[in-house]
């Protein structure tokens, strides 16, 4: 079998690598050209013509997509860029994608929502994204769902990893310095490790190429929530349990209107997660299991 990877760099990018290597060879770009035995290859999602002739060329069984656009704040602004990126480069995947008869791995997000209430987002749920980052991603939803292609789209929300900057090296960095910080403390939802983004992915695939009845949109998170405001509590208490020297003494909740950003954030971010758990006989983990490995790795550095 023959895996198309796109974003090998980014946070889930570099987790594929790993997971995907069980599954056969694994072709895997970012967004330089790179020479190969297939040919000039690119990974750049805002090259719409050099990523349809990179698919012809690798002919991929899986197109594994794992680039986005994923700055929230500045898509307000570079719009066309964003757009591009979310919405017509996975048109473009999911169009190669049917000629091929390949299965297309794609990402999404809980900001596909609104953000309102305090239930658990269902696949089935009315879509009304607040910012455009978010309506960039839905549109890429749609256009993949629109192609005929066989694919899988996981949204999920609150992506971390061990490797790079994430929240929660973030608010350690800060602990360090400051004897009190502000958090957000009414957005809920659940830190979700680019491992676990990976390896379900990878699982998921695998009975989906078996069962092309499985394709759809799934939504994975790891089980449980919390607030930005208590996941910090979390972190901060986990270190300095762990001998790390603190200089914070209070973390103070704020509310989402007390931080004003470019872009609006949900502030229910929760997503349901029964029909991935129920279709493809997968366990989800609690998310304190994920953060405190990520923070194992990164106090032991």
């Amino acid at each position: 079998m023959k895996i198309l990877l796109l974003g090998k760099n980014g946070q889930v990018g570099w987790e594929l690598q790993r997971s995907l290597t069980v599954l056969g060879e694994v072709v895997a770009l970012d967004r330089q050209t790179v020479a190969s035995a297939y040919g000039d290859l690119t990974g750049d999602l805002s090259n719409l013509d050099g990523l349809r002739a990179t698919i012809r060329l690798v002919q991929p069984d899986v197109i594994v997509n794992a680039a986005a656009y994923t700055a929230v704040d500045k898509a307000e602004s570079e719009r066309e860029l964003a757009h591009t990126v979310n919405a017509l480069a996975s048109q473009v995947m999911a169009e190669e994608a049917r000629q091929l008869d390949a299965l297309l791995v794609h990402y999404s997000t809980d900001y596909v929502f609104d953000g309102s209430g305090d239930c658990a987002w269902k696949e089935t749920d009315a879509v009304s994204p607040v910012n455009y980052y978010g309506a960039t991603k839905l549109e890429g939803e749609q256009l993949i769902e629109a192609s005929g292609c066989k694919y899988l789209i996981f949204r999920t929300s609150w992506v971390y990893a061990a490797r790079g900057n994430n929240f929660a090296k973030t608010m350690l960095r800060l602990a360090k310095d400051r004897q009190s910080l502000n958090v957000i403390a009414d957005q809920i939802g659940a830190p979700t490790g680019a491992d676990l983004l990976a390896d379900i992915a990878t699982a998921a695939a695998v009975q989906a190429l078996a069962k092309p009845e499985l394709c759809g949109v799934y939504h994975l998170a790891p089980a449980g929530e919390v607030s930005w405001h208590a996941y910090a509590q979390y972190v901060v208490d986990f270190a300095r349990a762990n001998g790390e020297q603190l200089a914070v003494q209070e973390i103070n909740p704020i509310g989402t209107i007390e931080y004003p950003t470019p872009a609006r954030r949900p502030l229910n971010s929760r997503l349901n997660t029964e029909k991935l758990r129920h279709n493809f006989a997968l366990h989800l983990p609690d998310w304190q299991s994920g953060v405190t490995r990520m923070l194992m790795e990164s106090l032991n550095k």
